[in-house]
């Protein structure tokens, strides 16, 4: 039975390399001249951690980091924007996530959404990815047609398609 996976990944690399872009693009700007600005990517935890002095520094920071990761053909969605907390001194530090994986919430969204359709495949939820079987490929590529057509909040990719 043909089936295929809607997953929500972030390439690892292409993120990496989107942040030190940015970084390098921060540091020469000339309104960041003098700035104790740092922007760190943790790829164990999946957080990007920014600390910078005033909020329109902060506002500068994430807005170069979501063109870095337009330009990288990542999908800003996967950021998750906290909220901005007081450093020591007048620094102000923020703590953006990286989501992976589709929560519970999302999954149900998308089960139910295919359900809806009448389209003649089964969704199942595993783990943090959705599993979807027909007995046609046409079925497949219509549920995936549906699943781009709407938006649950985090990118998500189509994969493992099996005949």
């Amino acid at each position: 039975m043909p089936t295929f996976d809607i997953v929500s990944k972030i390439d690892g690399q292409t993120l990496d390399n989107a942040i030190n872009t940015a970084k390098k693009e921060i540091l020469n700007r000339y309104d960041f001249n003098d700035s104790k600005s740092t922007v760190d990517l943790d790829k164990k935890t999946n957080t990007i951690t920014v600390v910078t002095e005033n909020d329109m520094r902060l506002k500068a920071i994430q807005d170069s980091i979501i063109s870095r990761m337009v330009k990288q053909h990542l999908d800003p969605k996967a950021l998750d924007f906290g909220k901005e907390q007081y450093a020591s001194g007048s620094m102000i530090r923020k703590e953006i996530k990286i989501k992976e994986g589709i929560d519970k919430e999302a999954a149900k969204k998308i089960v139910k959404k295919i359900k809806d359709s009448g389209l003649k495949v089964q969704a199942s939820i595993m783990d943090d990815q959705v599993r979807v079987q027909g007995k046609k490929i046409d079925d497949l590529q219509a549920v995936i047609s549906l699943c781009r057509a709407d938006d649950f909040g985090q990118p998500l990719q189509y994969i493992n398609m099996r005949d």
